[in-house]
């Protein structure tokens, strides 16, 4: 993402313009527009048009409108971004007050208005204009006959592809029909990770499964690549990290971004940290409650006692249409900010994200125990929630 300008008064009202470079900025973007913004964007319109004869016809015209956001509308698997709304700036081709639909583009500037731009649209801002933040880690979770080729960018696990092929079972005396099978499922894997992974961005590419499929195809990957010369694969060997995962299936990436070897390799990147905080959460639940709280109020009381070290809360939550629940999110991140606590916003495209989405959306690692809290159940905190 490219920041063009940034006029934000100090009542924290004004606008931002914004170029989304890459498909995961419209995640960003998403994340950054809400009903009630205003957006100006350039569009594609039909209009209709009377020739002097009388004659009418139509033809699709280029113009910029401003909108009245009403309804955001995200793909998640195209990256596309669409925003329904009003015009409300005196158009040639559009009436005041006509309903229109936006499609944002890569490469195309934005501008988006708020009457408040709180501290964790700011921030989300930042990363996305930071070129640090950019997807480097890639994983191919797999098991025999299924694998799931997977690209973790800080914000999304983005799941590129997805390889099944029956392999029958061995017999006695009578492997061929099996070790075929398993070769024509290996060629498939090796050609979706050419085709979906770029190894000038990626540093790291993870390899996940149970038992020993995971030695068995990184073998026959690079044996093939040596007979046939694919200079790709081979100088980009040393990316390719060999982790323990107990199914080919996508959930399966949080035990291999768990791995203590990945978590060293990868300790720069928003993902593997992620995860480290939700499975530190969870060792904290099994092993001392009283320092580890989910629910909004329980963190909200935990909170107030200024026992918070460490506030996990998902990105979902920062998109609820009601003002006054969205502040309320807000100034918790502020608060445990201000008390020296860290906080990590998990995106709910995240594997992560949605385990944490499973535990009300928040949670919270305390630095020191607050028996008195945990007495009332998290569970009957989160009904209230809800």
């Amino acid at each position: 993402m490219k920041l063009v300008r940034k006029d934000i008064e100090k009542d924290n009202a004004g606008q931002v313009t914004l170029v989304p470079e890459e498909p995961e900025d419209m995640w960003h973007t998403y994340n950054l527009v809400q009903v009630g913004d205003s957006l100006r964007a350039s569009t594609i319109r039909k209009v209709q048009t009377e020739s002097s004869t009388g004659s009418v016809g139509s033809n699709r015209v280029r113009t910029t409108l401003t909108l009245s956001v009403e309804a955001i509308d995200f793909d998640s698997q195209a990256c596309q971004l669409r925003v329904k709304g009003t015009n409300i700036q005196e158009n040639e081709y559009v009436k005041m007050g006509a309903y229109h639909t936006i499609e944002l583009e890569p490469n195309r500037q934005f501008t988006l208005a708020k009457k408040q731009w709180d501290s964790v649209v700011l921030e989300r801002i930042e990363q996305a204009c930071d070129p640090a933040w950019s997807a480097d880690v890639a994983a191919v979770v797999m098991q025999e006959g299924l694998a799931h080729i997977c690209l973790v960018t800080p914000s999304m696990t983005l799941t590129r592809a997805k390889v099944e092929v029956n392999i029958p079972r061995k017999r006695k005396g009578n492997c061929s029909q099996h070790d075929r099978a398993l070769e024509r499922f290996y060629e498939q894997v090796v050609q979706a990770i050419q085709r979906h992974i770029h190894f000038d961005v990626v540093k790291c590419v993870l390899v996940a499964s149970p038992g020993f499929v995971r030695e068995q195809f990184c073998d026959y990957m690079f044996q093939q690549a040596v007979k046939t010369d694919n200079k790709v694969l081979l100088e980009n060997r040393s990316k390719f990290l060999q982790v323990h995962a107990s199914s080919g299936h996508k959930y399966s990436l949080k035990e291999a971004l768990c791995d203590p070897t990945v978590a060293s390799r990868l300790s720069d990147t928003k993902a593997a940290g992620e995860v480290k905080a939700l499975d530190d959460f969870y060792k904290m639940l099994q092993h001392e409650p009283d320092r580890a709280f989910y629910g909004l109020k329980q963190v909200e009381k935990a909170n107030e006692a200024m026992a918070i070290d460490t506030l996990l809360i998902s990105d979902e939550l920062f998109r609820h249409q009601d003002v006054a629940t969205r502040s309320r999110y807000v100034r918790l991140v502020d608060s445990v900010k201000e008390n020296a606590g860290t906080v990590r916003i998990f995106s709910s495209l995240h594997v992560s994200g949605e385990q944490l989405s499973q535990l009300t959306g928040i949670a919270a690692i305390l630095r020191f125990p607050v028996p008195e809290l945990s007495d009332q159940e998290n569970d009957s905190s989160s009904e209230e929630d809800e």
